[in-house]
């Protein structure tokens, strides 16, 4: 297969081309403001199919439904409460993911086998146009290979799928960086599952009181059921193996500095990057107060890792609020929760 990469900024058809290889039952990479989706009709099952064939991905991984329209939600979801209005209200069109329990039209394939489904309404303006040009829900997981770092611009996706595809629909970086936040609404309370652009603390401001799932702390075992996408198996993941070390900027440069061997890569800060220079592999991804920047920013650095030799990775991390939780997870889920967290004994 040739996978077609469509740029709308030079072709003024190219959002139409994008809807009828959709509507065709093709796969197709889309940008979102969030990271890059791999998107197929979410009601087709052979087209979904095609999604888990191409990335090589878990078929018990459940994939999220994006529409174009807030009326959608109805032809998706079997109840849409009003807790869910409201978190609408506040963060839709945005990165914001709702899980609730789904209509017979979506198919168990799309659902990972389960009852509930996963809508979101992305803010991305050619990620509507493309979704409204298909005219139905589009399910749309990262557009990567299964477990390496998500795809933020048209080439990440070309590097891991090109011949897998139909097309990829060029849209530049992507703004936010990390996928989208997830939170089910089909317990008892509102449960954060994913921690992503719209942090911990504005689900809090909505909805009062949102526990957090063990999925964000620990390593989730692969024969588990899940309710989203990238709560189990690695993630985001590089070719060499990721340590992450949790503390202050001063303290984890410090760890790391003096573990460096001959193939060391090292993720850090940008105002820590010269304590590593000259004796390590270094990859940057934004200053250490600026935890949306690191957002942008790290699929993109972590990706950088494979065209190196390095054979070891150590990584900085983020104090685990607002958006630096989703940061923080990401590199947590490359490492599978193999963290060194300096603060311990400080408690």
């Amino acid at each position: 297969m040739q996978t077609k990469l469509l740029r709308p900024s030079e072709d003024p058809t190219a959002i139409e081309q994008a809807g009828e290889l959709l509507r065709a039952g093709e796969v197709v990479g889309i940008p979102t403001e969030t990271v890059y989706g791999l998107a197929a009709d979410a009601r087709n099952p052979e087209a979904v199919a095609r999604i888990f064939e191409a990335k090589g991905r878990p078929q018990d991984n459940p994939l999220i439904v994006h529409i174009a329209h807030l009326d959608t939600v109805h032809d998706i979801a079997a109840d849409f409460p009003p807790a869910a209005q409201a978190l609408a209200k506040a963060y839709w069109p945005g990165p914001l993911t709702i899980i609730l329990p789904k209509q017979d039209s979506i198919p168990m394939v799309t659902s990972g086998g389960l009852n509930t489904v996963g809508i979101r309404f992305p803010s991305h303006p050619l990620a509507q146009a493309i979704i409204r040009a298909a005219g139905v829900p589009l399910a749309a997981p990262s557009a990567n290979l299964s477990g390496r770092p998500s795809t933020t611009t048209a080439q990440h996706v070309m590097e891991d799928l090109n011949g897998k595809i139909a097309a990829v629909v060029d849209g530049g970086a992507c703004t936010v960086g990390v996928e989208s936040t997830v939170v089910s609404l089909c317990g008892a309370r509102p449960r954060l599952l994913r921690p992503g652009g719209i942090s911990l603390e504005q689900l809090r401001a909505v909805l009062g009181e949102v526990d957090v799932d063990r999925a964000l702390r620990e390593r989730i075992d692969d024969t588990e059921k899940v309710s989203a996408p990238g709560m189990k198996y690695r993630h985001y993941a590089p070719k060499a193996p990721v340590t992450v070390v949790f503390g202050s900027p001063k303290a984890s440069a410090d760890y790391i500095a003096s573990r460096l061997g001959d193939k060391t890569g090292v993720l850090c800060f940008d105002d820590c990057a010269a304590r590593f220079r000259g004796q390590a592999v270094v990859e940057t991804f934004g200053p250490s107060a600026d935890a949306a920047e690191q957002a942008r920013e790290v699929f993109d650095a972590l990706r950088r890792f494979d065209t190196t030799d390095c054979t070891e990775i150590f990584a900085q991390c983020p104090p685990s609020d607002g958006i630096g939780l989703a940061v923080s997870n990401r590199i947590k889920k490359a490492a599978g929760f193999h963290v060194i967290d300096l603060t311990e004994g400080e408690k």
